[in-house]
């Protein structure tokens, strides 16, 4: 992630994201079309999406690969809403400030 988001920013280029289902694994997203074991989890799926948020290079989305009929209760439906949430800014674990953000920060009296 951190090599194709460094190489559109060199470019000062966008990135167009296509948030395929099929890319994570079917035990948690069971909608995909062309579903295959090993794909991405929960967390690494979430981190890629704040990890691109945090970058400020997404010119354009799409989302894929949705097969609604094996779309158990919606789960695959419900993680895409939550990654695409992710993408544009939610994080679903708060961030620590670093420690040097924490030293310049002023103290008030």
């Amino acid at each position: 992630m951190r090599e194709i988001i460094e190489k559109v920013q060199t470019a000062d280029a966008h990135l167009h994201v296509s948030l395929d289902v099929d890319a994570i694994d079917p035990a948690i997203a069971p909608g995909a079309g062309t579903p295959v074991a090993g794909g991405l989890t929960y967390r690494e799926a979430h981190i890629a999406m704040e990890m691109l948020h945090d970058a400020q290079c997404l010119g354009s989305l799409d989302i894929v690969e949705l097969n609604l009929f094996l779309d158990h209760a919606g789960r695959s439906a419900d993680m895409l809403v939550d990654l695409t949430a992710s993408l544009f800014g939610r994080q679903i674990m708060p961030r620590q400030p670093s420690r040097r953000s924490i030293l310049a920060t002023p103290i008030a009296h």
